[in-house]
């Protein structure tokens, strides 16, 4: 299974919190809490072939533009799935992973995901009946392996067609 990241300047390991205005970028290699999936990947035969980032400042002057671009270089790559987060509790990246998601869906027809805490309630309740949304602890919050796990499984039961609803009301909002 080849999956796509979507991040935000945080989590990418790209910049800090305050660097929001960081362009859009990507990189082959395994970065962010992909590194921390790495067991469950492995348990899924999951394997990351890019992870593309933004601040989410950048995001939101222009998000119409920058999803536009995001889903562009998803369909240039042909993952077989789209996993946008964690986004944990941070606001702004939970707009963008949710909108990414939803867009990526749309335009490209390859299943994606968006992961954010209950924190992100207003997007949540945007984009929940729209897109599959993992639920995440908060930055520092207990419960990000079995998050990450959840966002393996339901990654594999999109992509196979085949345990999807099951994954997602173990996992999702």
């Amino acid at each position: 299974m080849k999956i796509i990241m979507i991040y935000d300047q945080i989590q990418s390991g790209a910049g800090i919190k305050d660097d929001h205005m960081l362009p859009l970028g990507a990189t082959k290699d395994t970065v962010g809490p992909a590194v921390m999936m790495e067991p469950y990947l492995k348990k899924t035969d999951g394997r990351i072939i890019a992870s593309l980032y933004c601040g989410d400042g950048f995001f939101e002057a222009d998000p119409d533009e920058v999803s536009r671009k995001l889903c562009a270089m998803v369909n240039k790559l042909k993952p077989d799935v789209v996993m946008c987060g964690p986004a944990l509790n941070y606001l702004g990246y939970g707009k963008m992973a949710a909108r990414v998601a939803d867009d990526v869906i749309k335009t490209t027809g390859i299943p994606a995901l968006a992961a954010m805490s209950k924190e992100n309630e207003e997007t949540i309740a945007a984009y929940k009946d729209k897109i599959h949304i993992v639920v995440t602890p908060k930055k520092g919050g207990t419960g990000l392996n079995e998050a990450l796990e959840g966002m393996c499984v339901l990654a594999k039961a999109m992509v196979e067609k085949s345990g999807e609803a099951e994954a997602a009301a173990r996992y999702c909002f």
